[in-house]
């Protein structure tokens, strides 16, 4: 049996790979679920969601 090693805290780009664009439009959709969600309760926790779905919108739309 063959001694496997790896990095230990090496992680792979979200935006590699063949399902990153359907990974991204997942975690959009998340976080503007949430950012409706919570904005009643806590505005700055809901602005908070609102930045994050921007975010990943960008790195979508460089994507597409």
């Amino acid at each position: 049996m063959d001694n496997q090693y790896c990095k230990v805290g090496a992680v792979t780009p979200i935006t590699s790979g063949n399902q990153a664009i359907y990974v991204l439009e997942v975690m959009y959709n998340n976080f503007v679920e949430k950012a409706a969600n919570v904005s009643q309760a806590d505005m700055h926790l809901g602005e908070f969601f609102k930045r994050k779905a921007q975010s990943i919108k960008k790195t979508l739309e460089s994507l597409g």
